[in-house]
């Protein structure tokens, strides 16, 4: 039986978070897009996510005006390619703000075909839980909802454990994308998932822990049964660069078989990928280069022409460029540098 869209999402998904292409003048660059979407596809993911925090979010912002442009483009590649290859692959739109910016911003993501919204909390502090609750069932009687746990560190908050009771009571939200960053409240949104009334998807945009958190299976004793939750999937901008072979990772650990002991290379790699997230995402200076990295890996593979930001003052922080060619000499078996130069020109002959 051929798998749809819906049934991906809640099976469990490879997402990268899809960076915005810009030009030297910082204008959009749809061709450069559009060659940064095939290298996605080409490199085997399940889905994209688009007008995510990766994409940036000022991408809204009337003066730039790029939102609907940059759904537009992304989703003619992917139904390109759908066309082409017979293969599912899922459209995620990026949402956010108050509610009737999200209803809208939902409602267009319908209208260009997307499959979910992943419902951003960013930026809403001044929102209780309850409006935020009502915020998403709004959305999801639009499209299926990917809610998300955003880290404090970039405009997320703490959220009570009742409030994702509450968020996976919702029939339209199908997945939780959990990127707290901290073990603890990725907890509670697990024990909330697994104590919903319909079947939610945990997926994992926790950059921290990436591989440990897609080898975790938690548990939850309830009377006499047992409550038991995967993380399935994942939607990340780490994802958006080295992305080939980490297809190739996620498709091995998705193999493992439900009980069998893992074996001590894939905690070695678990480190391996957190290190590298570090360098990538400038954790050392708080996140401030965290978009300016992925573009950077990205521009010296060729798939990228520069690391140019919407904000002029968006850029690589002391060190990091030096961090990035650390971690290449480290872990050289993680990057995807020869399947990106074969993609490269084979996309230079189409």
């Amino acid at each position: 039986m051929e798998t749809n869209e819906k049934d991906l999402l809640i099976q469990g998904a490879f997402l990268p978070a899809m960076p915005l292409v810009l030009d030297e003048n910082r204008q959009f660059d749809e061709e450069g897009q559009r060659r940064l979407i095939r290298y996605y596809l080409e490199s085997g993911v399940d889905g994209i996510a688009v007008g995510v925090h990766t994409t940036q979010f000022a991408i809204r912002d009337p003066k730039i005006n790029l939102f609907e442009r940059v759904l537009s483009v992304s989703i003619s590649e992917i139904e390109a390619y759908r066309k082409r290859t017979g293969r599912t692959i899922l459209a995620v739109a990026g949402v956010c703000g108050e509610a009737e910016q999200a209803v809208n911003e939902a409602k267009m993501a319908v209208v260009y075909g997307y499959d979910a919204a992943l419902l951003s909390p960013g930026g809403l502090g001044h929102l209780s839980e309850a409006q935020l609750i009502e915020r998403t069932r709004r959305v999801a009687e639009i499209i299926d909802v990917v809610g998300f746990y955003l880290q404090v560190a970039v405009g997320g908050r703490v959220f009570s454990y009742d409030y994702w009771r509450q968020i996976c009571e919702i029939q339209g939200v199908k997945a939780i994308k959990c990127a707290a960053f901290n073990r603890y409240l990725t907890v509670d949104v697990a024990r909330a998932i697994a104590f919903a009334n319909h079947k939610i998807a945990l997926y994992t945009g926790n950059d921290d822990s990436i591989v440990t958190d897609l080898l975790t299976e938690y548990s939850f004793q309830d009377g006499e049964n047992v409550r038991t939750v995967r993380t399935c999937g994942g939607l990340l901008g780490h994802w958006s660069a080295w992305t080939h072979t980490a297809v190739e990772m996620f498709r091995e650990i998705k193999a493992l078989k439900p009980g069998e002991s893992i074996p001590a290379k894939w905690m070695t790699l678990a480190a391996q990928v957190t290190d590298v997230n570090s360098a990538f995402f400038d954790t050392r200076n708080n996140f401030a280069g965290c978009i300016a990295g992925m573009h950077e890996v990205l521009r010296r593979q060729g798939l990228m022409k520069g690391i140019w930001c919407l904000d002029p003052n968006e850029g690589l922080s002391p060190g990091q460029s030096e961090e990035i060619d650390r971690v290449y000499r480290m872990y050289p078996d993680l990057n995807d540098d020869a399947f990106a130069a074969r993609f490269l020109e084979r996309d230079r002959q189409r």
